[in-house]
């Protein structure tokens, strides 16, 4: 029967062909010495470097190479805690987390805190705590239910432990939603365009409604800052008493508004009303009311005979 050989790319009659001779097999060619110099990216182009060391390529490894033993470690899963890790080992195995099989579980999530415990004492202390509170629900659940007085189921000594993995849950579940949304700087950066203006400005056009405005705020200030010339005026008190002595003359009564006269100013009636008590002061004129509230009246004092 013909078979197929991948290598060489052709097929061979096995039954067609002659018997094959044998031959004595090739002398081994001796191995290099490790004092052999080691070839040159130059003489040797169809060799290709192992690594790059400064720029340089190298084609050997050197003897006296360290390589630590944890430098090959690889890690295929990473957990972000104890829960982290009981969650994977739940899902992972499509257990109903609302009736854990503790006993696989447990086993489980021992052998990988034994893992870790062999390489990072400090880091299996988190994992040590989880594991001693699966062994507690582990062993209450192989001892005999006490029933209640009361007549009520026992709590399940599992239901803390869901209750912790469903919270936990919602939140991994929240932030992987979180971390899927577009972020600056990660998905998408911000465009920034850089415009080279001009060395001289622009100036905006000014247009008749602005000038308008601008005159208006000018009168506007203008009027908060005017000035006022006071001038003095000189008005005597015996001068105006005179006056209404004259008035009075040959008059029985005259209404106290008479004597004033409101067209001259403030000023006038001032100096009128203090002549007025002046002479009702001296006794030279009586004021007078009928009754309360009646119109007020003035005469000239007289003596009797």
């Amino acid at each position: 029967m013909p078979s197929l050989l991948t290598g060489l790319g052709f097929f061979v009659d096995y039954a067609a062909a002659p018997a094959p001779a044998i031959y004595p097999p090739p002398p081994i060619a001796p191995m290099p010495s490790s004092t052999a110099p080691a070839p040159d990216a130059a003489t040797a182009p169809e060799q290709a470097a192992l690594a790059r060391l400064y720029g340089e390529p190298l084609f050997k490894i050197p003897q006296d190479l360290y390589i630590p033993p944890d430098a090959l470690e690889v890690f295929l899963e990473a957990f972000e805690g104890p829960l982290d890790l009981l969650l994977y080992l739940i899902r992972r195995q499509n257990f109903n987390i609302l009736d854990i099989p503790l006993v696989q579980v447990t086993e489980q999530y021992l052998g990988y805190v034994e893992e870790i415990r062999n390489r990072n004492l400090e880091l299996a202390a988190e994992y040590l705590l989880m594991a001693a509170m699966l062994i507690e629900i582990k062993s209450r659940l192989l001892l005999p239910v006490k029933k209640a007085d009361d007549a009520q189921e026992p709590e399940d000594p599992r239901a803390e432990l869901v209750r912790r993995l469903l919270e936990y849950e919602q939140i991994k579940l929240a932030a992987q939603r979180l971390g899927e949304l577009p972020q600056y700087g990660r998905d998408f950066v911000q465009a920034q365009i850089y415009i080279e203006q001009s060395l001289t400005p622009a100036l905006p056009d000014v247009n008749a409604a602005d000038l308008q405005a601008a005159w208006r705020d000018i009168l506007r200030r203008a009027k908060l800052v005017q000035h006022h010339r006071i001038t003095r005026e000189e008005l005597s008190v015996r001068e105006y008493m005179s006056h209404i002595l004259k008035q009075l003359q040959g008059q029985r009564f005259v209404p106290f508004e008479q004597i004033f006269q409101p067209e001259k100013g403030a000023a006038v009636l001032v100096v009128t009303f203090i002549a007025l008590l002046e002479l009702a002061k001296e006794t030279l004129l009586e004021i007078t009311q009928a009754e309360a509230f009646a119109p007020i009246y003035l005469r000239l004092a007289y003596s009797a005979v």
